[in-house]
């Protein structure tokens, strides 16, 4: 799933969850996306940075979970998993082979890897669909 921040043409600023950029398109295209503020279905992809970790250091943001919760934080560490398990792990090389992959000079596959802020920006600038994966505090030890 791929997060978006979105804006309709009254200039309401709000975030939808995707399957893929081309999911985007195709609902805004059929009308199935509407700003929750005003109902417009004059919706647009604001510019947006991926949120990329830089430093295990960051200030955590903890969570208190309940039984609900706790469930939904072992289906994310599945999620993330299944997306490590059948990724080509291309460590600090990931915004060239993203790159190479975007303009057909390399197999198209799924990559996993460290890409610098500036880097992810660019990425996504260029218009390469990337995301974030969430560490967790037992994969960081």
């Amino acid at each position: 799933m791929i997060r978006f921040s979105l804006h309709c043409d009254k200039d309401h600023e709000f975030e939808g969850w995707f399957s893929s950029s081309k999911d985007f398109d195709s609902q805004a295209e059929r009308g199935l996306v509407e700003c929750p503020v005003c109902g417009s279905r004059q919706v647009g992809k604001a510019l947006m940075a991926p949120a990329v970790a830089v430093s295990k250091e960051a200030p955590a943001r903890p969570l208190a979970l309940d039984p609900e919760k706790r469930e939904m934080m072992r289906k994310l560490r599945d999620m993330v998993q299944t997306i490590k398990q059948n990724s080509e792990d291309v460590g600090d090389r990931f915004a060239d082979e993203a790159r190479k992959i975007h303009h057909g000079e390399a197999e198209a596959r799924g990559i996993i890897g460290k890409a610098s802020s500036d880097d992810a920006r660019s990425l996504v600038e260029e218009g390469i669909e990337i995301a974030p994966l969430p560490e967790f505090p037992d994969d960081l030890s």
